[in-house]
């Protein structure tokens, strides 16, 4: 049964062997690991990865590639949009943390990895699938031109690394753009950071990337009486990952102190 990529969904199936196999062996896959699978798609990841890991979790939204999955033992399949998907509820069935893995549909590749975001303590690792120009940006260091919200909200909470390169040939059909494998391994959690407080400030500070931080975070800081120290005769991208968490930290335990 053949299938048509549906551009709704932003579907482009891996097809070259070399690819696959390359990318089995960065996630290495045992026995017994509680492995989830965002997109699979044609199965293209799903049969080499059913080959170590039974059963092995697909969440799918294409209707008919999930009846197709269906068709194989070992799957359990969760047809949904995966951005209704409760990952601890799926870590606390399988009694331990998860492995997630994706080729991850690239109009919709930022929403899902903020979807994680908050399940990040339930989970082992993640291996995606992305657009390479996102994959740089979520590793970007400080300085870097590319280094923005998305750099510094992934970082406080990942452990970033870019494995391979995928070209478009790869693909059916090619997208128009390179891809790139990327491993995420979650940092241990400060239970005093408020994820919600870091993303509004994260989001202040690269509003205007090219002003310093004065013109931005600073009148934020104002709004919230800020006492504290910190430096706004810099830019957004010259700021550390480690300065927004301690700062976001500051300003939340100000916000609760007694008067």
């Amino acid at each position: 049964m053949s299938h048509v990529a549906r551009k709704r969904f932003g579907q482009h199936f891996l097809t070259d062997r070399v690819a696959i196999d390359a990318i089995i062996d960065a996630i290495r896959p045992e026995q017994g690991d509680a492995m989830v699978e965002i997109g699979p798609g044609l199965g293209a990841m799903t049969l080499p990865l059913l080959r170590y890991v039974s059963p092995l979790t697909v969440i799918e939204l294409d209707r008919d590639l999930a009846l197709r999955l269906r068709g194989n033992g070992g799957l359990k399949v969760i047809e949904a949009d995966v951005l209704t998907v409760d990952f601890p509820a799926l870590a606390a069935a399988a009694g331990r943390r998860l492995r997630v893995v994706g080729n991850l549909p690239y109009n919709i590749s930022t929403p899902i990895l903020f979807h994680l975001l908050p399940a990040a303590e339930h989970i082992v690792d993640q291996h995606f699938m992305l657009q390479k120009e996102v994959v740089l940006r979520m590793a970007a260091a400080p300085g870097s031109k590319i280094y923005g919200r998305l750099s510094v909200m992934l970082q406080w909470r990942y452990d970033i690394e870019s494995v391979l390169d995928v070209e478009p040939e790869a693909f059916d059909p090619p997208p128009k753009v390179q891809s790139a494998i990327v491993r995420m391994v979650p940092l241990p959690a400060r239970g005093d950071i408020d994820a919600s407080l870091l993303g509004e400030l994260v989001t202040v500070a690269f509003s205007q990337r090219r002003k310093v931080l004065r013109n931005t975070l600073g009148r934020w800081l104002d709004g919230r009486s800020f006492a504290g120290h910190f430096d706004l005769q810099r830019r957004a991208e010259e700021v550390t990952v480690r300065e927004y968490v301690d700062l976001c930290d500051e300003v939340g335990r100000a916000k609760v102190l007694p008067k």
